[in-house]
């Protein structure tokens, strides 16, 4: 009887008990709504990203922004039976960009303004949220950092520099203004306007702007 209740895998693991803050996280974007940026129209949106690829429809990162563009849109589209094609091709042109560009952008992600993908292949953005002017390079993976934390997933803020190979896992914040190594592992909060490096990253470098600073 003990060892059964020991092992009764209807309780939850360690990791999970009295964590309040996986408890208090909101749940997942659904997808059911148009998410794109409330500022801008659709097509000013696409011209901008084409702007931030340097007029270069060619670059796979500006394919999987302008298809995460896209299949946000679609979801405005009433009712649901009219948007069912659109829904189609998005489905289609996703598996295409994720085959031939190796970039894996769900359009359930928020994604800002000015999103630069640099190079690609290897790439996962399972994020809660992406902000504006943010740059992400090849095998950078943001996800969960266990198959029981399905809700912790990342939020990255404005203007953020990702080197290549960063991993950044779970309910993590990376504040605005900072940068990730290459081939650092974030597991925990970056504060802004810092360099964080290494397995697991750590803050190295601050760099607050010149009007914070003593």
């Amino acid at each position: 009887m003990a060892l059964a209740q020991a092992i009764d895998p209807s309780s939850p693991a360690p990791h999970q008990q009295n964590n309040p803050r996986l408890e208090m996280l909101p749940p997942l974007n659904p997808g059911d709504k148009n998410l794109n940026p409330s500022d801008i129209g659709f097509l000013a949106l696409l011209l901008e990203d084409l702007r931030t690829y340097n007029h270069n429809p060619f670059e796979p990162g500006f394919w999987a922004v302008a298809l995460h563009r896209y299949g946000n849109w679609r979801m405005a589209i009433r009712p649901k039976l009219l948007r069912a094609p659109f829904s189609l091709n998005y489905r289609i042109l996703f598996w295409l960009v994720e085959l031939v560009g190796g970039i894996h952008l769900p359009y359930t992600v928020r994604l800002g303004r000015r999103v630069r993908i640099w190079h690609h292949g290897g790439i996962v953005l399972h994020a809660r949220s992406i902000g504006d002017d943010v740059h992400i390079r090849h095998n950078t993976t943001f996800g969960i950092a266990s198959r029981s934390q399905l809700k912790a997933i990342p939020t990255i803020e404005q203007r953020v520099d990702i080197g290549c190979g960063a991993c950044v896992l779970g309910s993590v914040t990376v504040g605005h203004d900072s940068q990730i190594g290459a081939n650092a592992v974030v597991v925990a909060d970056i504060p802004p306007y810092s360099t964080a490096a290494g397995v697991p990253a750590r803050v190295i470098k601050w760099s607050l702007p010149e009007q914070t600073q003593p």
